[in-house]
């Protein structure tokens, strides 16, 4: 069965950094890309940034270029978002999520293969 596990988010205030990481299991990635997106209240679910697992290429949304980093263990499976210089409209619940990989990261939230549970973010300001 595979299971993406967020965890890692919280209250911070504005300024602040957390890193959320995403532990998989149940299947062999390598192939994949994993992608975290987030969803504020109200709000189409948005990408953030996604890394490819077998080489660690990184792409990201704009807003956050400079800010957040992602990063991968393949030894335990994990892939992290390291947020620091956080601001309230970065105020989300975050997933984690895999698809495999064809050469190119797809932003949209189409044809995502799993899922995680998503992990709660707020920024106070």
């Amino acid at each position: 069965q595979v299971q993406l596990v967020e965890s890692g988010g919280g209250l911070v205030q504005a300024g602040g950094s957390l890193r959320l990481s995403c532990a998989a299991s149940g299947r062999t990635f390598s192939s994949y890309y994993m992608g975290w997106f987030r969803q504020a209240p109200g709000k189409e679910r948005e990408f953030v940034a996604a890394i490819v697992w077998s080489s660690g290429s990184t792409a990201y949304v704009d807003s956050v270029k400079g800010r957040f980093t992602i990063s991968r263990d393949n030894a335990k499976n994990t892939v992290y978002l390291q947020m620091n210089s956080l601001k309230p409209e970065d105020t989300a619940s975050y997933y984690c999520a895999a698809r495999r990989y064809l050469g190119v990261v797809v932003t949209s939230t189409l044809g995502y293969d799993y899922w995680g549970q998503g992990t709660q973010v707020t920024v106070s300001s």
